[in-house]
């Protein structure tokens, strides 16, 4: 499209594209009675709704939406990443709550 300047210049008209999509992952540790149980959750967030899973009372994804049908499905074929995903009660879980302990949980009763 030839622009209205004066030298006969070019114009490229670019489409700037004002969508926005946020994709997260959101992990979870609940403890129970310390460290005796613990409930491992890694959530799947599109655009703010969580729409899959892994639970690790369930021990496998879980679709939270229509959406997240074939993710957990994929997900919960790789036998790999399920076996991650059980380890991390204790790499990620217990690993954290051992970190932390000393900042939280043992100075409760010193105020």
């Amino acid at each position: 499209e030839l622009g209205s300047g004066h030298s006969g210049q070019l114009k490229r008209i670019i489409p700037v594209s004002t969508a926005r999509f946020l994709l997260q992952a959101k992990c979870e540790c609940r403890f129970y009675n310390g460290t005796q149980r613990v409930r491992y959750l890694d959530r799947g967030i599109y655009n703010q709704e969580e729409y899959v899973h892994y639970d690790s009372n369930v021990g496998k994804y879980l679709a939270v939406t229509e959406l997240g049908q074939p993710s957990a499905e994929y997900f919960n074929s790789q036998k790999e990443l399920l076996e991650r995903k059980r380890a991390e009660i204790e790499t990620v879980c217990r690993h954290n709550y051992r970190v932390g302990e000393s900042f939280t949980v043992q100075r409760r009763g010193e105020e």
